[in-house]
């Protein structure tokens, strides 16, 4: 809970900044006091009527305000707060606090503030891409400042990709995390991501098509509600989260001795995409046609990870969640594997090619539990890791 805490909520000039009234809404009912500070192009999207409406308080938006002014009033809006939330975060004002500028009342805030800041980016995929937006990235970061997302999707300009801002409840979550107020503080919980990489010779090797989206982004939502997270990960495509212990593998074997070496935890969430098979006997050097003439490889199974740690006799994590990608029959399918591994839930989804989940940015997943099946709406990968996350909290802090 946020109960006698004070945000003081940056609202930037971006489409995105309809979500800042649901931002505020989610705040407030969590017991936060939040205090809105309306940016000239932040109007342009949201007016300052339903901003104040929500916050039940009066919105700042004019730096040069005699009234205030004469009492220092952007100082003391700078200082009173517990947390300061820039959301969105457009790429203009990303660039005025990397460079120190302060020529209206919301960068002078962020200038002259020592407490903490937390920034929502939101803005068109180039544009996050570019070198300039990346370098002011890096360089508010290295000032101490904090990010959540921004997510990948479709864009209100109709491009796709990196850009959107996280969703109200992400950014709750997030605030939560750097009050050090997170219900899954003081827990440690190892998560797997990412396929596995079987080599067959020094140039090839068996892999499977896991971008490691879904993983990278459970690891992210459990960090942000405290978590200590431990992210093993194999060559995933996306890159891991921040904030997060990470330790890169490239085989099954190896995933399973990074596994081990991180026990004791408190849950393990093992999404990632570990190969069944490798070869038996590697060679050393590439496999070189011979006349038309196919090579045979002998294959081996690879070490059951997530059945390991769930039989485990001492020291098994109190919560185990595995991960079924099937292409048919998935609940009978699901729940036949959570009974073989011996884990406590199974995160199921269909992952036929129709369906475009692996490598894709959505996900349609149902938990299956000891309790039975418990179907979700489809929804974005970001999305499905933040209900996970809550759904271990509850379990861990209850």
């Amino acid at each position: 809970m946020l109960s006698s805490k004070h945000i003081l909520l940056i609202i930037g000039g971006g489409i995105a900044a309809y979500k800042s009234l649901e931002l505020i809404r989610r705040l407030r009912e969590r017991g936060a006091t939040v205090t809105p500070v309306l940016t000239r192009a932040g109007s342009e999207f949201v007016t300052p009527l339903s901003v104040s409406a929500l916050a039940g308080v009066e919105v700042h938006s004019d730096l040069f305000d005699l009234t205030k002014e004469a009492e220092m009033g952007h100082i003391q809006l700078s200082r009173s707060a517990d947390l300061l939330v820039v959301a969105p975060g457009t790429a203009d004002l990303m660039a005025k606090m990397a460079q120190g500028r302060a020529d209206d009342l919301a960068s002078t805030l962020l200038l002259a503030t020592d407490t903490p800041v937390l920034i929502a980016p939101s803005m068109n995929v180039r544009m996050w891409d570019h070198p300039a937006t990346q370098r002011n990235v890096a360089a508010l970061k290295g000032d101490g400042a904090s990010f959540v997302g921004p997510n990948e999707g479709d864009m209100a300009c109709g491009e796709y990709g990196p850009g959107r801002m996280a969703e109200p409840m992400e950014i709750v979550a997030a605030i939560d995390a750097a009050l050090g107020n997170g219900p899954l503080k003081g827990k440690r919980i190892l998560v797997t991501s990412g396929p596995t990489h079987e080599p067959i010779d020094p140039v090839r090797y068996i892999a499977n098509r896991s971008s490691g989206a879904q993983g990278t982004a459970i690891g992210a939502a459990l960090a942000r509600l405290g978590a200590e997270v431990v992210f093993v990960t194999g060559p995933a495509d996306v890159a891991p989260p921040e904030g997060v212990e990470v330790v890169k593998v490239q085989s099954a074997a190896q995933m399973l001795d990074a596994v081990t070496a991180a026990l004791p935890v408190d849950a393990g969430v093992f999404a990632a995409a570990v190969a069944d098979w490798r070869v038996a006997s590697e060679s050393n050097s590439k496999i070189k046609k011979k006349n038309g003439q196919l090579p045979v490889l002998e294959f081996a199974e690879n070490p059951d990870i997530l059945a390991q740690v769930s039989q485990m006799k001492e020291g098994r994590p109190g919560l185990v969640v595995g991960f079924a990608a099937e292409t048919d029959d998935v609940i009978a399918n699901a729940t036949a594997k959570r009974a073989r591994k011996g884990c406590d839930w199974i995160v199921a989804n269909d992952v036929s090619p129709e369906t475009g989940i692996m490598g894709g940015t959505e996900n349609d997943v149902m938990l299956i539990s000891q309790g039975g099946a418990e179907d979700w709406p489809r929804m974005s990968k970001a999305a499905v890791a933040e209900r996970l996350a809550q759904k271990i909290a509850d379990v861990l802090a209850g």
